[in-house]
Order: C-alpha cells, then structure tokens, then sequence
C-alpha cells in the first residue's frame, strides 16, 4: 500500500514572492540564514524551498556557498539503545 503525498507547506510571510532575478540584499541573508539554520535541525531541501518560495536546486546552492555538508538520501537511521546490563 502506497503512502500518502506529503501535504505541500505554504512559503512563510516573510519569504513569499521573495525569489527575485535581483532579491533585496537583506532578504537574501535572511533567507540564507533560515535554509542554513533549518537544514542543520533536521529539515528536508524540498520543505525549506517551500517556506522560503524557492526552488529545490536554489536551496542546495545555498548550502554549497556556506559549506554545509549535504546528508545522504533517505530517512534518518533510528538506533536502538541498548542498556547496560
């Protein structure tokens, strides 16, 4: 049994219709900021392109410009804990 898409986010205010040939400076290291910052805790390339109102491809641009590794495909893995016994 297939899964159910995944129900699209809406662009935050603050980045909706930001995604300009020339963006205002200051938006653009606030949005830098945000990708970078949401990427780190955990967040997908495709859910930040949707809240910032950019594209996949502009997002990983973003973090290869500020060095930010890429994970790899996939869902995290979930380790078990084992106790000591």
């Amino acid at each position: 049994m297939p899964y159910p898409p995944r129900p699209p986010l809406s662009a935050l205010p603050e980045f909706a219709g930001t995604a300009l040939p020339h963006p205002n400076p200051a938006v653009q290291r606030r949005v830098e900021s945000f990708v970078v910052e949401q990427y780190r805790a955990g967040r997908s390339l495709r859910e930040i392109a949707e809240l910032t109102d950019r594209s996949f491809s502009a997002v990983r641009n973003i973090l290869h410009k500020h060095g930010v590794g890429r994970r790899g495909p996939g869902a995290g893995r979930i380790e078990k804990v084992i106790a000591d016994s």
